[in-house]
């Protein structure tokens, strides 16, 4: 579901079993050609019938029939499982309940303290295992008197991602867009689409802008905000979500006042000596809080807790 989570995820000291199908395709694309670890291996619905598994970690809802028509497993019941929560809960928000609030079979894990908090959960056992980024390195050069953003698909996801405040960050600073769909944006030559690029080649480009412009009002916490921390670059970002808790203040510049935000770019683009002081900044917290040791510790101690209740 999410490639560079799972990325992360399998650099653990376990085997881990991703479904292929011959047609690749939402539910069989298997390691999708990913420079992953040997112990991520490819398995096919018959094999993981066959051979068994120890536990599985379900992140939509149609995989647990999804899983018990492949390997006749009720999840929770005939083999332990979790449920990877990845967004931000829709609709209602305040009154929005999971749909696991009624099963005490399957705990919930969510990726931030503030999706935690957010999702009525009901009576489910829930925690919170923050992110873990694999190190880009340090490559911030900043260069570029420009702000660069990664979205995906800003067209369509709009007002969720902040695609309507680009123009006015726009007359600050070009921006440099990144991102499937990115050619759909028509703002002007100040918003500069840049496309879906390699991870490499993006770490590259997007280290060369002065800063890194984090828009979304409503997702999950986006791992390309951690990356650009850790590519040492500073951090401009509405204050929505979890990008208070992801950005100190001495890493960059969060508000929830458009003014503040679009003075903190022009700020950034015209003292590069603070940009680099605070990109410096943005690389510690970032290695400190979002490093792979304690991610995979953590789900060390779930799974390990799961599979022997």
């Amino acid at each position: 579901m999410h490639g560079s989570y799972t990325g992360a995820f399998v650099r653990g000291r376990h085997e881990y079993l991703l479904p292929a199908l011959p047609e690749g395709g939402k539910w069989g694309m298997g390691r999708a050609g990913r420079d992953w670890p040997a112990s991520a291996r490819e398995v096919s619905p018959r094999e993981l019938r066959e051979d068994g598994f120890d536990a599985v970690v379900l992140q939509r809802t149609e995989e647990f029939e999804l899983l018990e028509e492949w390997t006749g497993l009720r999840p929770g019941r005939d083999v332990p499982a979790v449920f990877l929560e990845h967004n931000t809960p829709t609709g209602d928000v305040p009154r929005t309940r999971h749909f696991l609030a009624d099963r005490t079979d399957v705990p919930v894990v969510h990726v931030t303290h503030f999706n935690q908090l957010m999702w009525d959960s009901g009576r489910a056992s829930t925690t919170v295992i923050e992110h873990g980024v694999v190190d880009p390195g340090e490559r911030y050069t900043g260069e570029e008197g420009s702000a660069g953003v990664v979205v995906n698909e800003p067209v369509r996801r709009g007002r969720a991602v902040g695609t309507d405040l680009l123009p006015a960050f726009a007359e600050v600073a070009p921006l440099h867009v990144y991102g499937i769909g990115v050619e759909k944006l028509a703002f002007g030559d100040r918003v500069r689409p840049k496309g879906d690029l390699g991870q490499e080649e993006l770490y590259t480009d997007l280290a060369r802008c002065r800063l890194y412009l984090h828009t979304p009002r409503w997702t999950s916490l986006g791992l390309s905000l951690i990356e650009a921390m850790l590519l040492g670059m500073p951090v401009v970002a509405v204050a929505a979500t979890e990008a208070a808790r992801a950005v100190p203040r001495e890493a960059g510049f969060v508000s929830a006042d458009i003014s503040e935000l679009t003075n903190a770019v022009r700020e950034l683009v015209s003292e590069p000596e603070l940009a680099h002081r605070m990109g410096k900044s943005a690389r510690e917290f970032a290695l400190a809080r979002y490093g792979l040791d304690a991610f995979l510790h953590n789900w060390d101690v779930l799974l390990e807790g799961l599979v022997h209740s």
